[in-house]
C-alpha cells in the first residue's frame, strides 16, 4: 500500500514541475549508472592513497639514507619533510588511481547500456566484462 502512495506522490510532483516550467528538461538516470563509477572512484582513491604514500615513504628513505640527521632539530625537520611528502604523494596517487578506476567503471556501464540498447539484455554483464577486458587489452598492447 505504501508503494502505491509513493508512486502517486512522485507523479504529482512531476506534474507540478511540468506545470511550473514547461520548457525544463528532466533527465532520469538509472541509479547503477552513477553508483558503480562513484564507488570505484572512492575505492581507487583509498587504494591510491595507501600505495602512493607507501611508495613515497620508501623513496624518501632511500634518497636520504646516506645523510641521516645528527641533531634533534634535524630529525624533526627530516620527519616533518617526510610526512608532508608522503601526504602529497598519497593525495596524488589517490587522484590518479581513483580516476583510473572511475573511468573503468564508466566504461563498464557504457558497455552494459550498449548491450541493453542492442537488445542483448540477458548477457549485458558478461558483455560488459568482456568489452572492458578487451579495451584494456587493446590499450596495454
Amino acid at each position: 500500500m505504501g508503494d502505491m502512495a509513493s508512486v502517486v506522490s512522485d507523479v504529482e510532483q512531476q506534474t507540478q514541475r511540468t506545470e511550473e516550467s514547461p520548457n525544463a528538461v528532466h533527465l532520469t538516470i538509472p541509479r547503477e549508472y552513477f553508483t558503480l563509477p562513484m564507488a570505484m572512484v572512492v575505492g581507487g582513491s583509498f587504494i591510491g592513497m595507501f600505495r602512493g604514500g607507501r611508495q613515497e615513504s620508501w623513496r624518501f628513505l632511500a634518497e636520504n639514507a646516506h645523510r641521516p640527521p645528527t641533531t634533534v632539530q634535524g630529525w624533526y625537520f627530516y620527519n616533518k619533510t617526510k610526512n608532508y611528502r608522503v601526504m602529497l604523494a598519497g593525495l596524488k596517487g589517490g587522484g590518479v588511481d581513483g580516476l583510473r578506476l572511475g573511468l573503468t567503471g564508466l566504461g563498464w556501464v557504457a558497455f552494459e547500456e550498449l548491450m541493453r540498447r542492442i537488445g542483448l539484455d540477458d548477457i549485458r554483464e558478461i558483455a560488459a566484462g568482456t568489452g572492458t577486458g578487451a579495451l584494456f587489452a587493446l590499450l596495454c598492447k
